[in-house]
């Protein structure tokens, strides 16, 4: 589970009782994730195994939405935190190890954490939807990473693309504006082909969290993920 934020050193032991209750919550929630399923998720059953009344846990969290926001916000950081890892043993300049490394480590967590890889990644829950201002900056953290990778590949002058086809209008001004967002100087046909990247790097990890080769269809699935990840590092051209 990821670290929650604070500096429980300097908080009262009041405040340091509560922040542990939380993480309480958030890994007994995550419990129930992998056991009930997110759309069984109970309040009170996390409130009976950590050992309160129904009625207190409404103290430290309002509802059953509040709880899966805490759980998508843990189940981001923590993913954030895996892939954080696997960058910090690669150099800056190997574009294509950094784009390898975060793929191996994206893979690694869902495969430990297939329930909370679900929660983010696969179906809706019904009724609940992630506030924005909460989940976006922890569930881009992934995606900002890859955006590093080809935009210091670029900057440097070692990515190679040569078919570049024309965005349609509609396209070029929703990459013009993915450009200013993320204050980042790779032209359209790259990030196009990250955007790519992207869903292709999750699209393989999702087939195989989720069972959907089958059952027997390959021997060694991290084979698969390899080579995939070998035309992951061609299809964003890097050399």
């Amino acid at each position: 589970m990821a670290t929650m934020t604070g500096m429980s050193d300097a908080l009262t032991p009041r405040a340091r009782a509560r922040e542990q209750t939380m993480r309480d919550i958030v890994r007994i929630g995550r419990t129930h994730l992998a056991t009930e399923g997110a759309a069984a998720l109970s309040l009170r059953a996390v409130a009976r195994d950590l050992g309160l009344v129904s009625s207190a846990v409404y103290r430290y969290v309002a509802s059953r939405d509040e709880l899966l926001t805490l759980l998508v916000v843990d189940g981001y950081d923590e993913l954030g935190d895996a892939v954080d890892t696997a960058l910090a043993g690669v150099e800056r300049s190997d574009h294509a190890g950094r784009l390898v490394a975060i793929g191996r480590a994206v893979r690694a967590w869902a495969l430990a954490e297939p329930a909370t890889y679900a929660l983010l990644f696969g179906s809706p829950v019904p009724g609940y939807v992630a506030p924005a201002e909460r989940t976006t900056g922890p569930g881009t953290r992934v995606v900002t990473r890859l955006v590093e990778v080809w935009e210091d590949a670029w900057l440097a002058g070692v990515v190679a693309v040569d078919d570049r086809p024309t965005p349609a209008p509609g396209l070029a001004e929703d990459l013009a504006r993915i450009r200013r967002e993320l204050a980042i100087t790779a032209p359209d046909h790259l990030i196009a082909r990250g955007v790519l990247v992207w869903a292709a790097l999750f699209g393989c990890v999702s087939f195989e969290v989720f069972g959907q080769y089958g059952a027997g269809t390959l021997s060694r699935p991290e084979d698969l993920f390899e080579h995939h990840l070998a035309v992951l590092v061609g299809t964003v051209g890097l050399r």
